[in-house]
């Protein structure tokens, strides 16, 4: 995917409106803050527009294809729309499939149960868990983190040479790294994927929200996205793309909705006759406002404009990584080096703190809530760090003595919501961790590092 990296004048675009923008959190200092929300690439605040939408909708909600009265034709037809609304948002050929599912690790778990048999799939170390585990009956071929997109296209094009070329093949990519933000090259990759008559899935659970996805322009056969990372709650997600796979795949839940007729057999059994629609896999009641939900922030952010959203987002990109460069005891992970372009998803160490004792500090001290961890990315944050597999490590605040290495890092993201002043505050409260060291004392709780309430710190 190609992203121009050029410096962009500064935009006149202002944040958009997001739940929670004025609410208050206690400093363990003392006194109250507006919160900070910086942890973007584990869920965004829902847009104001998205809650609006779905508050005025509420008192019509209704049952969906089950019911002849008005809500339940309402509801039905709002349905039926949003799945019409996605479809367009991601620029779906016109015969693709929506498919409405929970969540990103949902959708993929949808695909690799309808994966025909005997397919081969490849995917990076690279991947967040949810691309990166769902393929249990598969042939599995992991694939090295690359340093370079050009060795992203190599090294894959290198593994799909060395396929059986008459069996059906699958690669899963991530649009953007959860741990790097770093923009991967999707369309090099589904040219490579196709020139060896191979699949690819798409997981742009952290580029929806930050660009453009255009299945039709970047020729991937799947897309898979969250709603809480689009600025949407109600845990509701999206499969889109081809629909053989899928109509040919027994239905990823069996029950209501699923099925277009059921009758019993003379033996005593039952005979079903399943929908080939994006039906055949949303069985059950759906989650209709969640549907609902990831549909108005599509119609929303398409609206507000991604050019101007985008450039917005790069001024702060930039304005963070300038502002941690010029802290020394700071390292920022990045794969494929300082000029790739990138999402506003940035993670880093600190030289003798403990990520984790980090982060505490910056939400006791500072209301900043940022992602501290492995991301649910272990192998990637593992060859980051330059740790072995062998390493120990563990989300959460590990228990480590004076000069062992914390495995774990401190995740900083932000969005088409957030404020100046959440970066500004973020870029000082660093450069004062790391100067003067934090204000209070903390110690590990249930895995988590939080501040020890009895006794404040010798400053």
């Amino acid at each position: 995917m190609s992203v121009s990296t050029a410096a962009v004048a500064p935009s006149v675009c202002t944040p958009l409106p997001v739940l929670g923008r004025d609410v208050t959190v206690p400093l363990v200092t003392g006194g109250e803050v507006t919160y900070a929300a910086l942890d973007y690439a584990a869920s965004a605040p829902a847009l104001q527009r998205v809650w609006d939408d779905v508050a005025a909708y509420a008192p019509y909600y209704g049952s969906v294809h089950r019911g002849a009265g008005h809500l339940s034709q309402l509801s039905t037809d709002l349905f039926e729309n949003s799945r019409r609304t996605v479809a367009a948002f991601l620029g779906c050929r016109a015969d693709d499939q929506v498919v409405f599912t929970r969540s990103t690790t949902d959708s993929l778990n949808l695909l690799a149960t309808a994966l025909p048999a005997d397919c081969q799939v490849f995917v990076y170390e690279t991947e967040h868990h949810a691309s990166l585990l769902p393929w249990r009956d598969a042939r599995v071929t992991y694939l090295d983190a690359p340093r370079t997109p050009g060795q992203a296209v190599a090294s894959l094009e290198r593994a799909l040479a060395d396929r059986d070329p008459c069996g059906p093949a699958l690669v899963c990519v991530t649009g953007a790294s959860n741990v790097t933000g770093e923009l991967w090259p999707v369309r090099e990759l589904a040219a490579a994927a196709h020139a060896h008559g191979a699949r690819i899935v798409l997981d742009a659970a952290q580029l929806a929200p930050h660009h453009p996805v255009d299945i039709t322009e970047l020729d991937v056969d799947w897309v898979a996205f969250s709603g809480h990372k689009l600025y949407a709650p109600f845990g509701s997600g999206v499969l889109a793309g081809r629909a053989d796979w899928l109509q040919a795949a027994e239905p990823y839940l069996a029950g209501g909705g699923a099925s277009r007729t059921v009758a019993r057999r003379a033996d005593g059994g039952v005979d079903v006759d399943w929908h080939t629609t994006a039906a055949r896999h949303e069985a059950g009641s759906p989650n209709v406002i969640g549907v609902h939900s990831i549909a108005s922030a599509c119609r929303a952010l398409t609206e507000a404009g991604f050019d101007t959203l985008v450039a917005r987002e790069q001024e702060l990109v930039s304005r963070v990584r300038e502002g941690l460069a010029g802290v020394p005891e700071v390292q920022v992970l990045s794969l494929f080096g300082d000029d790739a372009p990138r999402v506003g998803v940035i993670s880093f160490v600190v030289r003798g703190w403990n990520s984790s004792h980090f982060a505490a500090a910056l939400s006791a001290e500072y209301g900043i809530g940022v992602r501290d961890g492995l991301f649910c990315a272990h192998p990637l944050v593992r060859t980051l760090l330059g740790s072995g597999p062998q390493e120990p490590g563990e989300c959460g605040a590990p228990e480590v003595g004076p000069g062992e290495k914390s495995l774990n890092a401190i995740r900083v993201s932000f969005g088409a919501g957030t404020p100046d002043e959440h970066i500004d505050r973020f870029l000082r409260a660093v450069t004062e961790l790391v100067r003067e060291g934090a204000r209070w004392t903390y110690r590990t709780e249930d895995g988590r590092c939080v501040p020890d309430r009895g006794e404040a710190a010798q400053v």
